[in-house]
């Protein structure tokens, strides 16, 4: 940011609104210097505790193991139930047994005046996974993106599209209003444009926006959008979009104020989507584990606080790409989607993008390609990989 910039409003200088009361941006590096920092350890997600993404898989092994520990010990239980058959006394017909085998499905052995519950078969007990043929297709169906997605997902939540083609349609009625949204892939997948479509689709419809952005300056921002045919620098010109540039380390420096004042810049600007692109270089800020956690939980919670729908853009780890370069963010938010690149076994190489989580929102788990054009990103959601 340049000196001459030192004397406005971080957020004002962009919004177009002089006479508006804010905060100097020396106020927040005067407000940020004395080192206080947010201890809220009964509020931090325990799930992102781990930095390297292991706890995607956590619990995966006890879950099998319970699924096989009733077909393991089938046999033990019935060699068990030997001993206790009882032993006939007398000739005393009105004390009938309900099975005359005594063993584990007499009644008997249970002790209830129900008599024996009802065994599953030979087939069921050798398959642990078995499930009735009842309502359960179309929920299986619905989990895997089969035929029967297009049913309609009630819900009061008010949603809002992402603006990307073929993407909107993987999600039945949208994204809620007011999620904190993450994309993740690594470099050349697109990142950068889905959140620049993403706010270009809000401002296309009438809704205003703040683009925050810490790998860009505002001019190569509006430039970017210029090629895709998106009127960022008229919108704002017009005051509905506002264009943050900051540098990382400033950024890291004042978030404390930013974080606080935030909250109110957004509402008093009336912005109803957000785009910080991205947040993987605030995070590497921060060479404490401990304190990149803290950190960025309190921005997050700070977002969610506005009110204001939110896309973040992060690098995706080196070894995993449903894992964040730091494990954190993925935690934090309602919403994950994965860009990523796929190759075939004939060496060929295309753009995948799949949606790892949406919370209160209906989704295809389907994996689907798609391009980036001079029209923005498009997913192609009739077809395959390969």
């Amino acid at each position: 940011m340049s000196e001459d910039a030192e004397e406005d409003d971080w957020f004002e200088s962009d919004s177009g609104d002089d006479e508006s009361d804010e905060l100097d941006w020396d106020d927040w590096e005067t407000d940020d210097s004395d080192g206080e920092e947010s201890t809220e350890p009964s509020d931090k997600p325990e799930e992102a505790s781990d930095a390297d993404g292991g706890s995607l898989t956590a619990g995966f092994d006890d879950v099998s193991d319970a699924e096989f520990a009733t077909d393991a010990g089938d046999e033990s239980l019935e060699q068990d139930a030997e001993p206790a058959t009882p032993e006939p006394t007398g000739s005393d017909d009105s004390a009938e047994p309900d099975d005359d085998s005594g063993g584990l499905g007499s009644s008997e052995f249970f002790g209830g005046e129900f008599g024996a519950p009802e065994m599953p078969s030979d087939e069921e007990m050798d398959d642990p996974f078995a499930e009735d043929d009842g309502d359960d297709t179309e929920e299986s169906l619905e989990a895997t993106g089969g035929t029967e997605f297009d049913e309609e997902f009630e819900s009061e939540i008010p949603r809002i599209d992402i603006g990307v083609t073929g993407l909107d349609q993987m999600i039945q009625g949208g994204v809620p209003a007011r999620s904190l949204m993450v994309v993740m892939g690594s470099a050349g997948t697109g990142k950068t444009t889905f959140g620049l479509q993403f706010a270009n689709r809000g401002l296309e419809k009438g809704e205003k926006a703040v683009y925050i952005t810490l790998e860009e300056t505002r001019d190569a921002v509006i430039a970017a959008a210029s090629e895709k045919g998106w009127g960022f620098e008229q919108y704002a010109a017009d005051d509905d979009l506002a264009i943050v540039d900051f540098d990382p380390i400033e950024m890291a420096n004042s978030l404390s104020s930013i974080r606080n004042d935030l909250p109110r810049l957004i509402d008093d600007f009336g912005a109803e989507r957000l785009v910080l692109d991205s947040v993987s270089l605030l995070e590497m800020m921060y060479d404490d584990q401990a304190k990149r956690r803290t950190e960025v939980f309190d921005f997050t919670k700070s977002l969610k606080k506005a009110g204001v729908t939110t896309m973040l853009t992060s690098e995706g780890s080196e070894d995993n790409p449903y894992v964040s370069r730091h494990g954190i963010i993925e935690y934090l938010t309602d919403a994950v989607f994965v860009l990523q690149y796929v190759r075939s076994e004939f060496q060929e190489t295309r753009l995948a993008v799949e949606i790892q989580k949406i919370r209160n929102a209906n989704h295809s788990r389907e994996t689907k390609p798609y391009e980036i054009t001079d029209d923005g990103i498009s997913v192609y959601q009739q077809a395959n990989i390969f």
